[in-house]
């Protein structure tokens, strides 16, 4: 008999790397939008909403899992649109207030790549970001975004490779029907 479960426990996003890094992203938009957008700028909503998306499309696609190998990959999708959407606007408030980006291999760049691959948690982030200027926080932003960007297709792939090897929840279902009926039949 089969130890194959129809419904297999799984679902827990919270140790997903990329809703950790995710959060880390969404808590510092909050704290970004908050302190250097004017009130009443529309940027603040779309920004928040965006991180917000990207956070909560992994922890709802993770959930989805169970029963939905394709909502799980829609929603991964989803969260990694998101994030592209919020990596556009930090670039345009560095851009349009005449601040620069910082460049692939600057010391600043490479110093932040390296703090984003050893750390996921909101607090280490969040006491370097109450500590900068709006500049350097959205570049802080961008490094990240670009890293959770590279880290969700990563995911994507893992989820592709996993469907095309298990299937999904209704090959599950005829799999398990039909090691059924041979069970009864033996």
């Amino acid at each position: 008999m089969s130890s194959e479960k129809l419904i297999p426990r799984k679902g827990n996003y919270r140790k997903l790397i990329t809703y950790q890094k995710a959060e880390c992203i969404y808590d510092i938009t909050f704290y970004f939008c908050s302190h250097f957008l004017k009130k009443g700028d529309r940027t603040i909503d779309q920004m928040i909403q965006a991180a917000r998306s990207g956070k909560q499309n992994i922890a709802e696609g993770s959930a989805a899992s169970s029963t939905s190998s394709e909502m799980e990959i829609k929603l991964v999708n989803v969260a990694k649109a998101s994030s592209q959407e919020l990596l556009v606007d930090y670039q345009d408030y560095l851009r349009t207030r005449n601040h620069l980006q910082w460049e692939e291999k600057s010391v600043e760049f490479e110093a932040m790549r390296k703090l984003g691959r050893e750390h996921n948690e909101s607090s280490f982030f969040m006491n370097l970001v109450k500590t900068r200027p709006p500049e350097i926080i959205a570049n802080m932003a961008i490094v990240l975004i670009n890293q959770n960007d590279y880290l969700l297709f990563r995911q994507l792939e893992s989820l592709e490779k996993e469907f095309l090897k298990t299937g999904g929840m209704r090959e599950r279902m005829t799999r398990m029907r039909l090691q059924e009926r041979d069970r009864k039949k033996s």
